[in-house]
């Protein structure tokens, strides 16, 4: 039977490690580094915007050599791990006054601003989760009103399976590995406790949808044709997401994505989602 491994969409067969002994052969002085960013090149193994799918392709790598296909060089270095050493945002010292009402409500977009430790401490210390780094793409928006934020939303590269997403878009799973990128996921979304603005959050919806793809497109090189978000049954009901238009898919299976055991094992969530074009399933369904 044919050897087959999968890694994050990439199938790798007999003839693909035989490709990758070679490699090391022929660089027996490289780092580990240097191999992975030349097995890229040769594999055209690309992220939508262009750039070298390098860290996935490091992570194959040890997945090989643990499962005793190949040898990799000893590392040569152990570089500081920035994701470990980050630290907790900061508490922030804002006005609470209650706001009732509002002028004009300003998005912006604060990734890389001075804005975004204001965002990640708003984040960290008012919604129920708190603050957890944003995984893969993602832009963080602040909503100000008369110069101060009533509330926050994140988006960031979308889940990898859901079911009833999948059936609801009706792409094959060639499909959804080719165009996964095309969709964004709301991973936070908050109303600041002292704003009492009544359907506020639905409006705030609406207006990020509107410019959430070109400020995408702009940032990462690709479009977005759809964002999705999962709201937990047991605290919320999604309420201002259906008064945003967003449309109600299903819910989840509430196993996570590595369940072996094929038990309920975290709180079921709401699915819901929200195209951005009218084409969205053609684009979707393409390849």
């Amino acid at each position: 039977m044919e050897l087959e491994i999968k890694y994050q969409g990439k199938r790798v067969n007999s003839e693909k490690i035989e490709f990758i002994k070679r490699l090391i052969t022929d660089h027996p002085n490289a780092s580990r580094r240097f191999l992975s960013k030349k097995l890229c090149e040769a594999w055209n193994w690309r992220q939508a915007n262009g750039h070298l799918k390098d860290m996935v392709c490091r992570g194959l790598l040890l997945q090989l050599e643990r499962s005793g296909y190949i040898k990799l060089p000893p590392i040569k270095f152990r570089p500081n791990n920035p994701l470990a050493n980050r630290s907790k945002p900061t508490k922030i010292d804002i006005d609470k006054t209650p706001i009732y009402d509002y002028d004009q409500i300003e998005i912006k977009q604060v990734r890389r601003t001075p804005h975004e430790k204001l965002y990640n401490g708003l984040i960290d210390g008012y919604h129920y989760l708190g603050y957890v780094y944003p995984i893969g793409e993602y832009l963080k928006y602040i909503f100000f009103t008369k110069g101060r934020p009533i509330g926050c939303i994140c988006f960031s590269s979308a889940v990898r399976h859901i079911k009833c997403r999948d059936q609801f878009i009706g792409w094959s799973k060639s499909q959804r590995e080719a165009n996964l990128h095309l969709i964004a996921y709301n991973t936070r979304f908050l109303i600041l406790p002292w704003v009492k603005i009544d359907c506020l959050a639905s409006q705030l919806l609406s207006k990020i949808v509107k410019v959430l793809g070109n400020d995408w497109e702009r940032y990462f090189n690709h479009p977005l044709y759809f964002v999705e978000t999962f709201v937990d049954t047991e605290r919320f009901r999604g309420t201002c997401y259906k008064a945003g238009n967003w449309i109600y898919l299903g819910k989840t299976t509430g196993r996570g994505k590595n369940d072996q055991t094929f038990r309920v094992n975290r709180s079921i969530k709401a699915v819901w989602g929200y195209p951005l074009s009218k084409n969205f399933r053609e684009v979707l369904q393409d390849g």
